[in-house]
């Protein structure tokens, strides 16, 4: 387990995580001066921990991306609900289940988790892991579908989202 993240090296993040979690803090208890006191406490704590887990590295966050990404997932989630919806209660719109193999941008580590995870909330994907390959196998409810090149808009948003490119390999 490491040690106290470097405060100096690290102090934008500090200061930039502290302060949104104690503006979280705030929105979910209020404004009093106890709380306030305890909310600074576990501000910093929360800091302290997000730092160690997540340390600052290649990613600086596009709001104005990450925005776009967090609307559009709630749409493209009712929508594909529908459509999953309508494929297994439509007799004829027979489900075509199947894996299909996706080739990420993104490294392994966490960044890809949180991509998977992602696209696990999308109805009718479900990533099921690397294949020999390093790349991801998805299950998903169609086959014939665009799956693949909805996995790479969706890797695209996410990678502006926070801040990074992608080279086409």
């Amino acid at each position: 387990m490491s040690s106290l993240p470097d405060v100096g090296r690290n102090m934008r993040s500090w200061l930039a995580r502290t302060a949104a979690f104690l503006g979280f803090w705030l929105i979910l208890s209020g404004v009093s001066l106890p709380d306030l006191l305890v909310g600074a406490l576990a501000a910093v704590a929360a800091t302290w921990v997000s730092l160690l887990l997540f340390p600052p590295g290649q990613w600086r966050l596009h709001f104005a991306a990450l925005a776009k990404l967090a609307f559009r997932f709630p749409y493209q989630s009712i929508v594909a609900g529908i459509d999953v919806a309508w494929r297994a209660l439509d007799p004829r719109l027979p489900l075509r289940p199947g894996f299909v193999v996706y080739h990420p941008h993104l490294p392994p580590g966490s960044t890809r988790n949180a991509f998977c995870t992602m696209t696990s909330m999308m109805p009718g994907t479900l990533p099921c892991g690397p294949d020999e390959k390093d790349e991801l196998v998805i299950h998903c409810l169609d086959v014939t579908r665009p799956v693949v090149e909805q996995l790479d808009i969706e890797e695209a948003l996410l990678i502006r989202a926070l801040g990074g490119t992608r080279g086409d390999d």
